[in-house]
């Protein structure tokens, strides 16, 4: 026997054999170890009517038999994998300590003991191989072409699955406080796991034949992501978005969370049972919620009984230096009760996820290696309670089945290693390798938990780097010079004209993510009061694009998830720093600024109504030039 996530399972042979993750959660409903912290709510009455009538694939559980020893597989509609065209997948991949750490807050990632190594000279990156065959029966060791191309499990490739499970439980979230803790299901990226989320925990509704009482709705931030917006509208969810902050979801305020749930209207359908939100990076704000406020808003959760989908893709990307740049003290939650370390100094820095203040199990969190791999891995997982786990992956088996396995198998190998005995000099593409002989090398150690935490570190410190360019750039360039109507002395002897520094635009550093949250302030605009402001931001976002600045920002109306949201989105920009090279951030801000400072200087109404006709506002999509949609 070998043990999988903590619970004993037979060894398999090349055939996969199923996690057979029912009996893990009745092992751990039974109480197999002992855990005093409370049990998990049951959640159940939220499960969609399909999601409840969900049953174990035949298929998946019939696998179990492949594994008896001797036993002459005829059964089994398994490809052979002797004919998978791949004899390895090989990658030349960066070492983990490539990019440099921050040098402030959380510059750590080591346990108390240790620090970030700055970036080393010599090697920078290194060949990892997986073989067509491991020499290993130990499935969370077995990474290799024959498991990872053969259908699999559909929680996860073993080894990847195991990986990052104890990564979740043990360094990102230790603080869960119910019983046993959350479990995960890997997904096809967060876009993949939110629609599964959408499909388990709430029923499709048409106004064509449902009553307008039983209509479902989600909360989300009055400016979110919309990608989950358009996954959830589909299915008939009424969207309801609260007012945000520099932090991201207000509770108290005028359009607050509280003020929401307390003068719902029933009559317009059922008050919302689902919050989707971003806590940290918000998309498109940037804020991170502290602590307090996610206290207070899960407090509000549980009176109303909503479920929480934590959209966290930009966790590691928090960026201490902005802080003191917007007057706020560093985040402070070390008084949580009875907090457990993550093992890594950069890790506990880090706000922690709503899973750390969840007794009930009502948060979903997705994750993502979009933003610490790269988005076409279309890698992630989901945590939750068990109980969530099991539903999402009754939907799994028959629908994506598991993310690729060449991706897997990939990183898995990155992150983990294996015990394989190979030939790592073996290759047919080793005779073109010589260009890389003074950067690479040709080990295959792998990154580990120390290696991922110090990419992690790594690639933070990048990009706070970027947002101190950026933000320090903008911060010198918001104001513009504005002359005011000449001035006569009281005998007119004297003549002059006054001179005043005015904002084109406001913004606060972001708090974490990849954007810069820009605030359009056209009341300093000339043609401000004889052209509607709506028409002035078009018209700058054009202007923008054109020659000689040639930048391209977000408007900020397709961040707004209701078309009563999108008569305000206009008086915003969203600017990722993310995309562009390091080196180039400091000229694209240069380009952005005098391009807002050519727009201020126009004065003809006539060039502004022509722009009011050229440019198409599509209500659906955005703003449109030429027939060119403006996507995110």
């Amino acid at each position: 026997m070998t043990e999988f996530a903590g619970f004993a399972v037979a060894p398999s042979s090349s055939s996969p054999v199923p996690f057979k993750y029912h009996q893990m959660l009745e092992r751990i409903m039974e109480g197999d170890v002992e855990d005093k912290r409370p049990r998990p709510l049951d959640l159940s009455h939220h499960f969609s009517r399909t999601t409840v009538n969900r049953h174990e694939s035949e298929i998946k559980d019939f696998y179990k038999y492949f594994s008896i020893p001797g036993i002459g597989n005829l059964a089994g509609g398994l490809p052979n994998a002797g004919y998978f065209p791949f004899d390895t997948l090989e990658a030349q991949v960066s070492l983990p300590d490539r990019f440099e750490p921050s040098s402030g807050a959380g510059n750590t990632s080591g346990t108390s003991h240790g620090a970030l190594s700055h970036r080393k000279k010599g090697p920078q990156s290194e060949r990892i191989v997986v073989p067509r065959s491991a020499d290993t029966a130990d499935d969370l060791r077995r990474i290799d072409v024959t498991t990872a191309l053969q259908y699999g499990r559909a929680e996860g490739y073993p080894p990847l699955f195991s990986f990052v499970r104890q990564f979740t439980r043990e360094n990102m979230h230790p603080n869960c406080p119910y019983r046993h803790g959350p479990d995960i299901i890997m997904t096809c990226g967060s876009t993949d796991g939110f629609a599964k989320c959408i499909e388990a925990l709430s029923n499709e509704w048409n106004e064509a034949h449902d009553a307008v009482e039983e209509r479902p709705a989600i909360l989300c931030e009055e400016f979110a992501y919309m990608g989950a917006i358009q996954a959830a509208r589909p299915r008939g969810l009424a969207i309801v978005p609260v007012k945000v902050d520099t932090e991201g979801m207000r509770v108290d305020s005028e359009g607050g969370l509280e003020r929401v749930l307390e003068d719902w209207d029933e009559k317009q359908g059922k008050r919302p049972h689902l919050m989707y939100t971003v806590t940290v990076g918000q998309n498109p704000t940037s804020g991170i919620l502290s602590v307090a406020r996610r206290q207070a808003i899960y407090s509000l959760c549980q009176r109303y009984d909503i479920l929480i989908i934590e959209d966290d893709p930009y966790w590691a990307l928090q960026y201490p230096s902005s802080y003191a740049a917007n007057n706020l003290p560093l985040p402070e939650f070390s008084d949580l009760p009875n907090r457990k370390s993550g093992g890594y100094t950069f890790l506990d820095s880090l706000v922690p996820s709503y899973l750390s203040l969840d007794p009930d199990g009502r948060v979903l969190r997705l994750d993502t290696f979009s933003k610490t791999i790269g988005p076409g891995c279309r890698l992630g997982w989901i945590t939750a309670q068990p109980a969530m786990i099991e539903r999402l992956l009754r939907i799994t088996e028959v629908s994506t089945q598991q993310p690729s396995g060449f991706v897997q198998a990939l990183v898995a190998q990155l992150l983990m290693g294996s015990d394989n005995h190979h030939d790592a000099n073996h290759s047919r593409n080793s005779n073109n390798s010589s260009s890389n002989a003074a950067t690479s090398t040709t080990t295959t150690k792998a990154w580990k938990v120390d290696g991922w935490v110090r990419w992690l570190a790594g690639l933070r410190g990048s990009y706070e780097r970027r947002v101190q360019t950026l933000c320090t750039a903008l911060d010198a360039g918001r104001h513009t010079l504005r002359s005011h109507p000449q001035r006569y002395s009281r005998d007119r002897t004297d003549v002059w004209e006054a001179i005043s520094r005015v904002p084109m635009f406001e913004f606060s550093w972001p708090l974490g993510g990849m954007f810069v949250w820009l605030r359009l302030n056209l009341s300093s605009h000339p043609l401000y009061g004889l052209v509607p402001q709506q028409t002035l931001a078009r018209a700058l976002w054009v202007h923008l694009t054109a020659n000689p600045w040639k930048v391209l920002v977000a408007p900020g109306t397709i961040f707004c998830p209701t078309q009563q949201q999108r008569r305000l989105g206009w008086s915003f920009f969203r600017v990722c720093f993310a995309a562009v090279g390091e080196e180039e951030v400091g000229a694209m801000a240069d380009r952005l600024i005098k391009g807002f400072e050519a727009f201020w200087e126009k004065k003809d109404i006539a060039e502004m109504r022509r722009v009011e006709v050229e440019v198409e506002f599509e209500e659906g999509d955005g703003w449109e030039v030429g027939g060119r949609g403006v996507v995110c």
